[in-house]
């Protein structure tokens, strides 16, 4: 069986006012369109075609079709504007933890201090649609953060003590993000704002941008410490557990677990968990790799993660032949190019699929066939056999 996806944008400050309506070839809304979520979490469930919500026609119609009652995955469209919080996601274990504690402290699922509204973890991929995908991404290595504070020059020299000092980059992150720091915190953003450099010009422009912005906020400085991130069209992001990031501008397709825990430091109006997010956070610096997928049959590429909630693969028509694909499980089929058909191997019902259009795949069709010319991404459970 398949089944039609669709929801509203999410309007979250951050997001773009141009990148989905063109992508789907509407016109704006005249607001920011930032998600648009095709699943069945409880927070924003995608409708079927029926009117219900997808976390309804799971629980009444999903066990016929050997569907689960929930999945394990959120599939999304996100469309990124200005920088999104400097955040990180706890594993499963500190998921547990810390849901466990804010449940026995009596703190409402929905209230606006709580960080843990699930005990789940929530790693994440993101794959770019647009040309160009920008993000942070874990703590940059030593050699080459230092390099950055000498370019900034002697208004940074708090934070190039501490680096110098061979502080470990949890306690140079600790320091940034105590109020005590703030007027050295205020002075390294002043001097970075004023600073030229060729090699860290894309760095020192941020710290400008986020400041007109989240003036003074101390996600500036955090942010200097991270690895810049541009993602080619089709390349990915893997954000694991305790992996330090923000995504910053473009339009990108994102699977996750499903859960809605995320653990901020800077950069939102929304709540910064400092001391949760230090315990949580890896502080080791280093390079982050660009996941570029991989072949797995003639037009369908897979995206490799070390996770056992979600598999990501992307299906390339270009009008000669079809394209077949396992589907392992339930699945969501989302297009972002062209025009596709797409066919249930077992029920044979089809259903055309164009930019922005999403359909709902149950585990009894065993796998899809897909013809067109265009591009969708399948989502499933996972492969690896790790959680």
């Amino acid at each position: 069986m398949l089944v039609p996806l669709t929801n509203d944008p999410r309007a979250y400050a951050w997001g773009s006012t141009t990148l989905i309506p063109d992508l789907v070839g509407r016109a704006p809304s005249g607001g920011p369109e930032a998600e648009v979520w095709f699943g069945d979490h409880p927070a924003d469930p995608a409708v079927t075609a029926d009117g219900r919500t997808l976390d309804a026609w799971l629980a009444q119609d999903g066990a016929a079709t050997g569907a689960p009652a929930q999945l394990p995955y959120l599939l999304k469209l996100l469309a990124a504007a200005s920088p999104l919080s400097i955040q990180v996601h706890p594993s499963k274990t500190q998921a547990q933890q810390g849901f466990a504690r804010e449940e026995d402290a009596g703190i409402p699922r929905d209230a606006s201090h709580r960080t843990y509204r699930d005990a789940n973890h929530k790693p994440e991929l993101i794959v770019a649609v647009s040309d160009e995908f920008h993000a942070l991404a874990g703590l940059r290595d030593l050699t080459s953060t230092r390099r950055l504070i000498d370019a900034v020059g002697p208004g940074a020299r708090p934070l190039a003590e501490r680096l110098a000092a061979d502080d470990s980059m949890a306690d140079v992150l600790a320091w940034v993000l105590t109020d005590e720091a703030a007027p050295d915190v205020r002075a390294i953003i002043d001097a970075a704002a004023a600073a030229d450099s060729e090699e860290f010009a894309a760095e020192l422009d941020l710290v400008r941008s986020m400041d007109a912005q989240f003036a003074g906020d101390p996600g500036i400085v955090v942010a200097l410490l991270m690895n810049r991130i541009t993602l080619r069209r089709g390349e990915g992001l893997f954000v694991p557990a305790g992996m330090l990031h923000a995504y910053l501008s473009g339009l990108g397709v994102e699977i996750m677990a499903a859960s809605d825990n995320v653990v901020r430091g800077g950069l939102t109006p929304k709540h910064i968990a400092i001391a949760e997010l230090l315990a949580v956070v890896e502080p080791r610096p280093g390079a982050v790799d660009v996941v570029h997928p991989r072949p797995v049959s003639p037009g369908v590429d897979r995206f490799d993660v070390p996770v056992a909630d979600f598999s990501l693969d992307r299906v390339q028509a270009a009008g000669a032949g079809e394209r077949r694909v396992p589907v392992g499980g339930p699945a969501i089929a989302l297009a972002t190019a062209g025009e596709l058909v797409v066919v249930g191997a077992t029920s044979g019902a089809s259903l055309t699929l164009g930019p922005g259009q999403a359909a709902f795949v149950t585990p009894d069709e065993g796998s899809v066939r897909v013809t067109g010319d265009g591009e969708l991404f399948l989502a499933a459970p996972g492969r690896a056999g790790v959680g």
